[in-house]
């Protein structure tokens, strides 16, 4: 199977996805014990694992600033900020992602296929950081271009770092957006959280997204598990595949645009935390019955979809963690064609 062009975004591939991964994060803290978790259960298309509960500095916000080039950052009481100086939690932040390759090298130096990496979109990393005046990065373009840019940078460099571990992988870059349907609507609290923020524009939103996603190498797919999410303006800014909760997915429209433009589909099918799992093959049958009311030919559908948990798994326990995976990998084959 040929890699694609890691210089370009290439046009959507069946190829180039599995038919079951997960969305990123899970609990526990020893990173080569997750690893093997996922290239167990998700053979045909794993991702590095995030792992919040080891504290500052991997969750969402701090895990994502350590990608950050020539850019500074500090945990303070009110949360993650950019500040003048490197500080103590942001060289956390990078032994976390280091101690993450490392593992990568030991537990999957072998690996073949899709693999898939997570970080906080632009927009929702601009909404988790303060700047060093105290008002959300999100507030100002400014900063978000230097943000954006400066995420693009570390994202190549850790896709190459990734690939460089890895040769045998198809490095695919998740972006977590679960922020932008709050920035859209005017919904983000302020600082203070006695007030709200303006909303940004769709068309300002869809063009910044848009220059990030043209300078990360590979394919990239945008994730957001968020009531309302703009699966047209993902799909418009590039994104070669989208990621989001089944149960929330209301505008059908803009998935039967997104199916016919070529768009890969990864939809959550089972909820993210504890929760009593059906049988696999009533989750794949519900997955059929929602392709039939989009109104596409049975037989596309197991090359348009990855099934994943909804959302990521940090909140669940380790057992419901390994039977959420294992459960969407067993429904998509009851997906694949006589």
């Amino acid at each position: 199977m040929t890699p694609p062009n890691q210089d370009d975004h290439p046009s959507p591939d069946p190829t180039t996805w599995g038919p079951a991964s997960g969305v990123g994060s899970l609990p526990g803290t020893d990173p080569a014990e997750a690893l093997r978790l996922v290239v167990g259960e998700l053979p045909d298309f794993a991702h590095l694992p995030e792992l919040p509960d080891r504290g500052p500095g991997a969750d969402l916000i701090g895990r994502s600033a350590a990608f950050l080039v020539d850019l500074a950052f500090d945990l303070t009481p009110g949360g993650w900020r950019l500040v003048a100086r490197p500080g103590i939690d942001q060289r956390r932040a990078h032994e976390f992602l280091q101690r993450d390759l490392d593992a990568l090298y030991d537990v999957a130096a072998d690996w073949t296929g899709p693999f898939k990496v997570q970080v906080a979109g632009p927009w929702t990393l601009a909404a988790g950081l303060e700047r060093t005046r105290g008002d959300r990065a999100v507030v100002d373009a400014g900063a978000r271009r230097d943000l954006a840019q400066s995420l693009a940078e570390g994202l190549t460099a850790h896709v190459a770092a990734v690939s460089a571990r890895v040769p045998g992988a198809r490095v695919v870059v998740q972006l977590d957006e679960p922020s932008v349907p709050a920035v859209l609507q005017g919904g983000l609290p302020t600082v203070s959280g006695f007030g709200k923020l303006s909303a940004i524009e769709d068309t300002v939103v869809e063009q910044e997204l848009t220059a990030l996603i043209d300078a990360v190498p590979g394919p990239v797919v945008v994730h957001c598990c968020a009531p309302r999410m703009p699966l047209d303006l993902f799909r418009t800014a590039g994104a070669a595949a989208l990621s989001f909760d089944l149960g929330l997915v209301q505008d059908l429209d803009a998935v039967g645009t997104a199916i016919e433009a070529g768009t890969h589909l990864l939809p959550g099918v089972v909820p993210g935390t504890d929760a009593t799992l059906p049988g696999a093959k009533a989750t794949a049958s519900r997955v059929q019955a929602w392709w039939r009311e989009l109104g596409f030919p049975a037989d596309d559908l197991a090359a348009a979809v990855t099934l994943t948990p909804s959302c990521g798994l940090a909140g669940a326990t380790p057992g419901y963690a390994r039977a959420a995976m294992t459960h969407v990998r067993e429904a998509a084959r009851y997906l694949q064609p006589d």
